[in-house]
Parts: structure tokens; sequence; C-alpha cells
């Protein structure tokens, strides 16, 4: 065990002396992109995974970062195709990042979904702005 202890410090003490630099500190890993989400998995019914994706896309949104926040929004509705929140906040994170065309696809099946819903009047009148 000394051996090893004493060979390990030489080789430290020697790298310090050769000039080699210590390794780069960790770099936060890059924003999540919808495309990496389209992996094969299977996904069946699970509520909670939907509410999971619900929470980490909001804090997202939160942040800022919208493409990853609809990545979020989106993998929950695969797991849960009935969640109106899922679909409302999609249609929100995907406004917000400029996207209209899935925002406006998000809203409808939202609207399909949950006419009742007390949020459907803002988005009825987001997604016609002439009423």
């Amino acid at each position: 065990m000394a051996r090893r202890l004493k060979f390990a410090s030489f080789c430290l003490f020697a790298g310090l002396l050769s000039g080699q630099q210590q390794p780069p500190a960790p770099v936060e890993p890059p924003e999540e992109d919808e495309t990496l989400m389209k992996e094969k998995k299977e996904y069946e019914f699970n509520p909670l995974q939907a509410q999971k994706e619900i929470k980490i896309g909001l804090y997202y949104m939160k942040k800022g970062s919208y493409r990853a926040a609809s990545g979020r929004f989106l993998e929950a509705t695969y797991w849960d195709p009935t969640s109106a929140d899922a679909l409302y906040e999609l249609g929100k994170a995907r406004e917000r990042a400029g996207n209209q065309k899935g925002k406006k696809e998000a809203w409808t099946k939202f609207l399909e979904l949950a006419p009742d819903d007390k949020r459907a009047a803002e988005v009825r009148k987001k997604l016609d702005p002439t009423k």
C-alpha cells in the first residue's frame, strides 16, 4: 500500500513539474434539444412521469430555456397523451420560443382535450386574436 501511495504521489509531482495542466473544470451540460429526445423509447401511460417532465419543463421556462422546456412538455405528452397541462405549457413554451405553428398545434389539441378548462378562453383568444 505504501509503494502505491509513493508511486501515485510521484506521478502527480512529475506531472506538475512537466508543465501538464490540470484537467478542465466540468462544463455545464448543453441545453436539451427536442431532436435528442426522439430516441426509440417505449412509452406507456404513466401520469407520474408526465408530472415529473412538466415540473422540469417549468424549471426550464423559469430559466428562459424555451426549447428545453418544449422538449420536456412534449415528453410529458408522450407519457400521458390526455394531459391538458402538458399541452397548455407546450403551447406557451413554443410561443415564447417563436414557434407559431407548434404553438397552434399544441393549443388546438389542448382545446380538444379540455374545452371547459379555465385557461381555454385565453387560449382561444391567442389563437384567434380577432375575437
